[in-house]
């Protein structure tokens, strides 16, 4: 296996309008291990995921994914490099409309020319890896939170990626139903020998799976590495992180006026 990263951010700026959410990040993505993104909300980590397959352009630095710089790729090499990803949104994002073999089948039939027949057969054998071939005819509606997503899943592992993106796989998702998406991520990275990319608040679980961990702040890298390098990090950011800790560098009460300035004097007393 190659040492060299997948994906690497190098001196990434980034912003929307005025504010700016990545401030010269630079990170590396190990090929065939489980990464982990995690910071507060708003923090650039579904940024990052939209960066990386070229729904957005970095304003300054490159975002790399197997040594190319996908923001200088053209359309055409744009689609390629998509190609070889794939991406669970959150929630799920299947298609209402679609049966469940539907949803699986359809980047095969957008993104290949195979028979119908060979289609059918690599939709049967994704959703029985992620056990629910038997689940095939039925529509969106009729599965819960954990079938969808893993439906989801089916469908991001159909054109056999090397890349998988996760955007909050676990979110509202029960203990069980967490449990298995956690353990499909884990057994399919290393099964079907790929490299996962995940962005998730799940402390716990997100432990439990990573390979490696990026912890974003304040628009930059607050720490990177292996589960045990992050928790031993001393930064009291981090610290408060991954502690869940109420008080810290990050504040409860948002940037605001004096007390006085806003209710008088009075009530400041």
């Amino acid at each position: 296996m190659s040492t060299e990263p997948l994906v690497e951010l190098r001196d990434v700026t980034f912003g929307y309008d005025e504010r700016v959410v990545l401030d010269r990040v630079s990170l590396h993505v190990p090929r065939g291990r489980v990464t982990v993104i995690m910071g507060a909300s708003g923090g650039g980590k579904t940024t990052v995921l939209r960066l990386i397959g070229g729904l957005v352009r970095a304003q300054h630095g490159q975002v790399c994914f197997d040594g190319q710089d996908v923001g200088a790729l053209d359309r055409k090499g744009l689609y390629a490099a998509r190609r070889r990803m794939g991406m669970l949104f959150q929630y799920g994002a299947l298609f209402t409309d679609l049966s469940v073999f539907d949803n699986v089948a359809f980047p095969l039939r957008e993104h290949t020319r195979l028979p119908e027949p060979l289609i059918r057969d690599i939709v049967l054998m994704k959703l029985h890896a992620v056990g629910l071939r038997g689940a095939r005819d039925l529509m969106p509606v009729a599965l819960s939170g954990g079938m969808a997503r893993r439906v989801a899943l089916a469908r991001a592992i159909a054109l056999d990626p090397e890349l998988i993106m996760y955007d909050e796989p676990f979110a509202g998702l029960d203990p069980i139903s967490l449990g298995t998406a956690a353990r499909l991520i884990r057994q399919l990275n290393d099964t079907l020998g790929l490299t996962s990319i995940m962005v998730s608040h799940e402390l716990d679980t997100a432990f439990a799976v990573a390979d490696h961990m990026v912890v974003l702040a304040n628009g930059r890298v607050a720490v990177q590495g292996t589960p045990d390098e992050v928790r031993r990090c001393p930064d009291p950011l981090v610290q408060q992180f991954i502690t869940a800790a109420p008080e810290g560098p990050v504040h409860f009460h948002y940037a605001a006026p004096a007390v006085a300035e806003d209710y008088g004097p009075e009530a400041a007393r």
